[in-house]
């Protein structure tokens, strides 16, 4: 296999552990909170609660990486099976087995998807319930046996080898290189396993002799991820500059690390200044004798405070810990970006390649390929979703948030994993990946598919929609546009020479829709941008879905066959101050169009993002003059 094969495939296995792992991040969280409250040392000390702690991280949270990792293999299924098989292991080991689940969880998914697989179509009919349910039972209880006799022995004599060796590098003050393999393991998406499958397992260990662990900071500090953030912010450049501070926020505040990957890829070499910045922080830890008494999950610095030891000086190193890392990281950073060349798009081909770093395919073509349903005529809720639901989709989250909000529009966006999308979703964007996974959870749903989250395109196409919500064919026709529309652009010279001041008619009144669709047709014919034709396809079009936009906006055009009478791309605009009926809608800006080859897409799309705005269209009807009109168009 050659090198570039073996990236990756651990990178895929990174995130493979990584989305066995973060859908259950709540339970570590709860269990962090019961065990800084209750425990002997923690805030309110209670004996009787505290009870709660070893059986959560004995049985709870390995059985919840088993049942996920199951189901990540064969859905519901081998999610039974897999926790099944991970009683095995937990029984059969004496620390927890959070390693040992991860193993064993997809296993034991991965047979009994083998087992449907070889009998299907073989069952009587009748008897399906009776050979799914007695089969899984079967499995489950045959691997659990298999991981108490093997499995759990095998894992705790290498977790007892690793604290072994723990325990020699911290004697030795070697545990701040560490570093050198646990930083660049989180841009290879390995993060989780080494965290929660081999740090948290023998720091938990550790806390039962003496309170607390260093380990437990090791992969969580966010002081390595904040310094290069924060370099961006003052020396980087374009877009990765400018989302810099949003995403330190997320990071930092949020714990989710996995969101200032990309700036590394955009500079591998700053993969040196969290090595140094993670040795750093753990020099510093060491040194003061810092450290947590359950894991940070996640890696936030809200997280991490809740998990100290609450004694003043145990804040003091920690705190040192995060600020040392982030420092040197920040120094580190600076000092590659100000003597390296950078470019300005370099943060969204970054995303991407993470996105490819993940196993996800990427079609530049076609941004918005895989929407399925109608939109929704109310959304209230749009819903980004990726494996996990903490990384990637909180990026596109975070800035589709701040579009909506530019936009004054009463929107709630959210992020969360593809396993727990709610029932009621309307809009679901996902990468173009993980789409089909999201429309099998829910189909009713309005689906969009994307390129990278960090790409802002598709975000205002979608508000584009949000804001036009009467027209369902044209909204497929303006995606179109917005996507040829780099291809067109060239020919159709950005509307220049499309509409002419004298195409421009003030104060016009008709009588019936049919009257001001041949008006408009008519004044393309004079104009010459079609023949008389067309006037008739226009009225045909009419007739077989309304061309009534929303925003008190119609777009009378011809049909595909009418095309063939459009001598020249142009379109005209009439002012109907007192408005008139489209189908029951008021209309008082009519734009007739006529579009050659393909130029008509691009001048839909310019007219919808034009009329988004009701002050635009305020200021069209009751502009005085032909180019006020113009001019208004023009800016957008």
């Amino acid at each position: 296999m050659s090198q570039s094969n073996i990236k990756v495939a651990v990178q895929k296995f990174g995130n493979f552990l990584s989305s066995m792992v973060m859908p259950n991040i709540s339970a570590f969280i709860a269990w962090g909170l019961i065990t800084a409250l209750f425990i002997p040392d923690g805030l309110w000390p209670n004996e009787e609660l505290a009870t709660m702690v070893g059986p959560m991280v004995t049985y709870l949270l390995p059985i919840l990486i088993g049942y996920t990792g199951g189901k990540l293999v064969y859905d519901q299924r081998g999610a039974v099976v897999g926790a099944i098989a991970t009683m095995g292991v937990i029984a059969g080991a004496e620390i927890p087995m959070f390693l040992g689940a991860m193993v064993i969880g997809p296993l034991g998914g991965w047979v009994i998807k083998k087992f449907d697989q070889m009998i299907e179509g073989k069952i009587r009919a009748g008897f399906e319930m009776l050979v799914n349910n007695f089969s899984a039972g079967i499995l489950g209880a045959i691997i659990a046996i298999l991981s108490f006799l093997g499995v759990g022995p095998v894992i705790n004599t290498f977790t007892n080898m690793l604290i072994a060796g723990v325990d020699w590098m911290v004697g030795t003050g070697l545990l701040p290189l560490t570093s050198i393999l646990i930083e660049p393991a989180k841009v290879l998406f390995l993060n989780n396993a080494i965290n929660h499958g081999v740090l948290s397992p023998i720091g938990i260990e550790q806390v039962k002799e003496t309170g607390q662990s260093i380990l437990f900071l090791l992969e969580a500090n966010p002081g390595p991820g904040i310094g290069v953030l924060l370099a961006y912010m003052f020396f980087g450049k374009g877009a990765a500059k400018r989302s810099a501070p949003g995403a330190g926020v997320i990071h930092f505040f949020g714990g989710i690390h996995e969101i200032y990957f990309p700036y590394i890829l955009m500079r591998p070499l700053l993969i040196v200044a969290v090595i140094l910045g993670g040795m750093s922080g753990v020099f510093t830890l060491v040194l003061l004798n810092g450290g947590l008494f359950a894991p940070s999950s996640p890696g936030s610095i809200f997280a991490i405070t809740a998990v100290t030891p609450h004694h003043a000086s145990a804040y003091l190193a920690n705190f040192a810990g995060v600020i040392v890392a982030a420092v040197v990281s920040f120094l580190a950073s600076s000092f590659i970006l100000k003597t390296g060349k950078q470019n300005e798009d370099d943060i969204e081909a970054a995303a991407q390649k993470m996105q490819e770093m993940k196993g996800k395919k990427s079609s530049v073509a076609n941004a918005f390929a895989g929407s399925q349903g109608a939109m929704p005529d109310h959304v209230t809720k749009i819903i980004f979703a990726c494996d996990a639901g903490m990384g990637s989709s909180a990026m596109g989250a975070s800035l589709l948030r701040k579009k909506v909000k530019e936009a004054g529009m009463d929107v709630t966006v959210t992020n969360t994993s593809i396993s727990n999308l709610p029932a009621d979703a309307q809009v679901v964007i996902t990468q173009e990946e993980l789409t089909p996974r999201a429309r099998n959870k829910v189909p009713n749903a309005y689906h969009i598919s994307v390129d990278n989250f960090l790409s802002s395109p598709e975000y205002d196409k979608l508000i584009s929609k949000l804001q036009f919500p009467a027209n369902s064919e044209l909204h497929e026709i303006v995606d179109d546009a917005e996507d040829a529309g780099t291809e067109n652009q060239s020919e159709a010279g950005k509307f220049e020479g499309l509409l002419l001041p004298e195409n421009v008619f003030l104060n016009q009144k008709f009588a019936n829709k049919e009257e001001a669709i041949r008006f408009a047709g008519k004044a393309l014919v004079n104009a010459g941008y079609a023949e008389e034709s067309y006037i008739e396809a226009m009225i045909e079009r009419e007739q077989m879905t309304s061309t009534y936009m929303g925003n008190d906006v119609a777009i009378p055009h011809g049909t595909e066959a009418g095309k063939k009478a459009v001598l020249k791309s142009g379109f005209t605009v009439i002012q109907v101050p007192e408005g008139i009926d489209f189908d029951g809608q008021k209309v008082r800006l009519i734009f007739g169009i006529a579009g050659k080859d393909g130029t008509h897409l691009e001048i839909l799309s310019g007219i919808a993002v034009t009329c988004s705005d009701m002050e635009n269209i305020e200021k069209m009807v009751e502009a005085k003059t032909a180019q006020e009109i113009i001019d208004i168009i023009g800016k957008k």
